[in-house]
This record gives structure tokens, C-alpha cells and sequence, in this order.
């Protein structure tokens, strides 16, 4: 575990654990590097070096006032890998971390590069739009940032117990660890810094980023997602991708990174292996 000092004076915090290919971790909003725990360990002892990063304003990392767009993201991410010389580099990104990870290989180039995966990934673009229709309304964004603003704990623990791991789900009953652990991650970060990585994550295009992508790339995407839906994310990502597989899950929700680990984790395993 060590911190990188951006150009700027940020310090990111990450966690560099083994050896062999590196996997590279990109988390979602509003949490951490903790939340790759599960997938850190488990190729880990699958023979990978496996790295994840606190996005500067969460976690351990800065809580800097400023800096909190995809290009400030990816620029952190790109010092990461150069202050670590990484190479043959896997990278991973969860949500607005699939978001980070496209425009970080858009942005710095593919010279370090050996595979991308999104999960359950915010790109190519989330906010409603003249050429993005099907997307949600900004309003929905907006209310976030005001809930993020006035009372971010109690909307944390709203949002772990409901919609982002399908709790709300008949039949699904919430699991208290895993809910604790995410208002645990968020409440870590900074409210600047999450007010400001709405917009980032939202309204945010990707279409140019994936074109220009050309490494392997893999899909993954819940059917069931209600935090970044799957119709307007998973498949339209996929069509933009040069090389891209597409796996599709039924019933799986937006965290399901956690919730179905023991899947996620082996179909990537597979698909690193093909």
C-alpha cells in the first residue's frame, strides 16, 4: 500500500498486492479500493498482481476541492500506472470506475494496456440527451447531488439498502455486512467530491473513448441493473468496442461485483484465460 502525488499535489492512495499480470481495479461511486476485496483476493491467489486505486476524494486518497471529472480521474489513474510502471495491464472498472477506465485507455493510449472489462459500467453515456433519448432525465441527477449535499448519510444507507444491490427486490432479503460496508466506503470519501462526481459519471459521453479502444474487451452487465440500466449501458458499450464480448446476467443487480461474486469472478477468470 503506498500513495502517488498527481501533478497537482493530489494524493492517491492504493493497495499493490503479489505479482504476475497486473489487474487494475477502477471502483464506483461513492465508494473505494475496498470494494474490489473479494475479487483483489481472489486473483490474487489466482496468480495476478492485482492494484486499486481511492479515486482522489474518496477513501484514503485527497479530499481536493477540485478535479473531479474523467479527465482528472483518468489522468490519477494514468499516474498510478506510470508511478508503478505497470505493463500488460488488465484494467477493471465498476460503474463510474468503467467510465474512468475508458477514457483513462482513450485518453493515455493502449501502449500499457492488455484487456479492459466494464461491469455494470456508466458508459457510453447515462443523462437523457437529444442524441441519447433513451437515457434518464437530468432531474434524476440532480436529485442526487441534493440528497449528496443535505443529508448523505442517511441517502447512503438508503441507496445500499435498496436499488443498488436489488434489496428491494420480492423474494431478495438485504444483508446488513454488505450494506454497512458500503456507507462505510462512501461516508470515508469526501461530499465535494461525490456532489461533483454526479455530473462526471452522469452526464459524461464515452461514445468517442470506445471507438478508439482496440484491446479485447469484456462486457459484463446485470439485467436487472436499477442504478445504470441495462439497455441504455451493457449492449450500446459493446456495439462501440472494436473487440468486445458482451455477458449478459438475468436478475443480476448494479453491485452484483458483490452480491454474485462467485459468478463475476469466474467468468472473468475464463474470459482473461481464453
Amino acid at each position: 500500500m503506498g500513495f502517488v502525488t498527481t501533478s497537482d499535489g493530489t494524493e492517491i492512495f492504493y493497495k499493490d498486492w503479489g505479482s504476475g499480470q497486473p489487474i487494475v481495479f477502477s471502483h464506483g461511486w461513492p465508494l473505494s479500493a475496498d470494494d474490489w476485496d473479494t475479487q483483489m483476493m481472489f486473483f490474487l491467489q489466482h496468480g495476478y498482481r492485482v492494484i486499486a486505486h481511492d479515486r482522489r476524494g474518496h477513501g484514503r486518497s485527497t479530499q481536493t476541492s477540485d478535479g473531479h471529472d474523467m479527465d482528472h480521474y483518468a489522468d490519477d489513474l494514468a499516474a498510478v500506472t506510470a508511478h508503478l510502471d505497470l505493463h500488460d495491464a488488465i484494467h477493471v472498472g465498476h460503474s463510474t470506475g468503467g467510465g474512468e477506465v475508458v477514457h483513462y485507455i482513450a485518453k493515455h493510449g493502449q501502449e500499457r494496456v492488455a484487456r479492459a472489462v466494464l461491469i455494470s459500467a456508466v458508459p457510453p453515456i447515462m443523462v437523457q440527451t437529444e442524441s441519447n433519448p433513451g437515457g434518464l432525465p437530468k432531474k434524476v441527477f440532480d436529485d442526487i447531488q441534493t440528497q449528496v449535499a443535505t443529508h448523505r448519510s442517511e441517502f447512503y444507507r438508503e441507496l445500499a439498502s435498496t436499488a443498488f444491490y436489488g434489496f428491494n427486490r420480492p423474494g431478495v432479503e438485504p444483508v446488513e455486512a454488505i450494506v454497512a460496508n458500503w456507507w462505510r466506503q462512501g461516508m470515508m470519501g469526501g461530499a465535494k467530491a461525490h456532489y461533483d462526481g454526479v455530473v462526471a459519471f452522469s452526464q459524461t459521453d464515452f461514445t468517442e473513448d470506445l471507438k478508439k479502444i482496440t484491446v479485447p474487451a469484456l462486457v459484463m452487465h446485470g439485467e436487472d441493473d436499477q442504478v445504470v440500466p441495462y439497455a441504455d449501458a451493457g449492449p450500446l458499450s459493446a456495439q462501440l468496442l472494436q473487440n468486445s464480448t458482451l455477458k449478459s446476467y438475468p436478475g443480476f443487480p448494479h453491485g452484483m461485483p458483490t452480491t454474485q461474486a462467485d459468478t463475476i469472478n469466474a467468468d472473468l477468470l475464463a474470459w482473461l484465460q481464453s
